[in-house]
């Protein structure tokens, strides 16, 4: 059996990257190299190994059977390194090591927005990496350690990890829009209005929940304007724009500034929790877990305020 050397345990990495990536762009933006080096440590790889492991066209790269055969190989064993390394974690005073997380907007916004600077700070060793995302992804696939998404659309496959309360979910508008808009009494006279609809991860248009003690209703208006994303669906109504639809905790200070009003309260709504969530055949990281400590006692902090 050949000595594996340092080099070889890179390139053998770079060539995961280049695997799960599909290309050398997305693998040198993920191990934070140029393309070039990419490119150079699977030749390399694939000279000293003597066999093709990769198949290139101008858009694409596939696997070639060597390479297929290999990666398999390689996904146990740094998979097995990997929870090595996080098992000597747990004997460290603290965590170190690096934690990619893909997140929701309103996550980004509503939940790590609040910790993150706390969190750098007590956990200097962390290289933490959040990429915020409104599109579902496969985490697994794309090399993140984890993900924050709605408690209904995290993956049956996953270990999900509660992160809060349930959100309240309310109807809002600027005074200079109300002021020069028909009556808005019920949700019935929301078809006299400008409502701004949301597209979201999946590609589908988010349906407003409304719900006023026993009622409840799913509107689905004919849309004035639709966007993907929610600060977009927030700042046009700020400015006037029409009626947006979102988390209350997102449009808290335009509230009470006065930029916003909500409207309709009688029918606000909760909707499902959010969740950060990781592979099941995975031990949590311990950065993950710092992470969700943190957060967790935030949010217990805020409601015994």
């Amino acid at each position: 059996m050949s000595r594996i050397s340092r080099t070889d345990l890179g390139d053998l990495n770079t060539f995961r990257a280049i695997a799960r990536c599909g290309g050398f762009r997305r693998a040198a933006l993920e191990l934070d190299v140029s393309p070039s080096a990419v490119s150079h440590a699977l030749r390399s790889l694939e000279t000293r190994l003597g066999v093709r492991l990769c198949n290139r066209s101008n858009r694409t790269i596939t696997l070639t059977d060597a390479g297929a055969s290999l990666l398999d190989r390689l996904e146990a064993g740094f998979g097995s390194i990997e929870l090595g390394l996080e098992e000597v974690n747990r004997f460290r005073g603290k965590p170190m090591g690096r934690l990619r997380l893909n997140v929701l907007t309103d996550a980004a916004r509503l939940v790590l927005s609040r910790v993150l600077a706390d969190y750098v700070s007590a956990f200097p060793d962390v290289q933490l990496e959040i990429v915020v995302q409104d599109d579902f992804v496969d985490i697994v696939a794309a090399g993140f350690d984890a993900g924050i998404r709605f408690g209904g659309r995290v993956p049956e496959d996953m270990i999900a990890v509660p992160l809060g309360r349930e959100p309240r979910w309310i109807l809002v508008a600027s005074p200079r829009y109300l002021d020069q808009a028909p009556l808005l009494e019920s949700p019935s006279d929301l078809a006299q209005h400008r409502c701004i609809g949301l597209r979201i991860g999946t590609g589908a248009l988010y349906k407003w929940e409304l719900g006023s003690g026993d009622q409840e209703l799913s509107v689905d208006e004919d849309w004035a304007i639709i966007v993907n994303e929610t600060e977009l669906a927030i700042e046009i109504a700020e400015a006037g724009g029409g009626i947006a639809y979102c988390q209350e905790g997102r449009v808290a200070k335009q509230i009470v500034n006065g930029s916003l009003k909500e409207v309709l309260p009688a029918w606000s709504s909760v909707g499902p929790t959010l969740n950060i969530y990781y592979p099941s055949r995975r031990q949590m990281p311990e950065a993950l877990r710092a992470l969700i400590g943190m957060i967790r006692n935030r949010d217990r902090d805020d409601r015994s305020a």
